[in-house]
C-alpha cells in the first residue's frame, strides 16, 4: 500500500479513486486527470507581451506589404491601360501619316514646279 500511495504522490497527473465505500479500504484505481488540471509553465507577463509585439510588428507587416502588393497592381493596371492607349494613338497616327504622305505626294506630281529637270542642259 506505501508504494500505491508514494507512486500517486510522485505522478500528480492521475487521481485516485478508492473502489470501495468503506475508507479503510486499500484497493483503489487511478484516472487520468482532466488537461486543464495539468500543472502547465507559466509564461511571464513580460514574455507574453514580447510574443504580442512580435506578432502584431509580423501583422503590421504583412498588411503593409498587403497594401504595397495591391497599389503596384493597381498601378500596373493603369500603365497597362496606357500602354494601350498609347499603341491605339500610334496605329491612329501611322495611317493618318500614310494617307497625308500619298495625299503629298499626289500633289507633288500633280504641280509643274516639282517636275523633274534635265539639270545637265541648263549646267551649259
Amino acid at each position: 500500500m506505501e508504494e500505491a500511495c508514494k507512486e500517486e504522490e510522485v505522478d500528480s497527473s492521475f487521481t485516485s479513486i478508492s473502489l470501495a465505500d468503506d475508507p479503510g479500504h486499500t484497493s483503489r484505481i487511478l484516472y487520468p486527470r482532466p488537461e486543464s488540471l495539468y500543472p502547465r509553465p507559466k509564461m511571464m507577463n513580460a514574455d507574453m507581451d514580447a510574443v504580442d509585439a512580435e506578432n502584431q510588428v509580423e501583422l503590421e507587416e504583412k498588411t503593409r506589404l498587403i497594401n504595397q502588393v495591391l497599389e503596384l497592381q493597381h498601378t500596373l493596371e493603369d500603365l497597362s491601360a496606357r500602354v494601350d492607349a498609347v499603341k491605339e494613338e500610334n496605329l491612329k497616327l501611322k495611317s493618318e501619316n500614310q494617307v497625308l504622305g500619298q495625299y503629298i505626294e499626289n500633289l507633288m506630281s500633280a504641280s509643274s514646279v516639282f517636275q523633274t529637270t534635265d539639270t545637265k542642259s541648263k549646267r551649259k
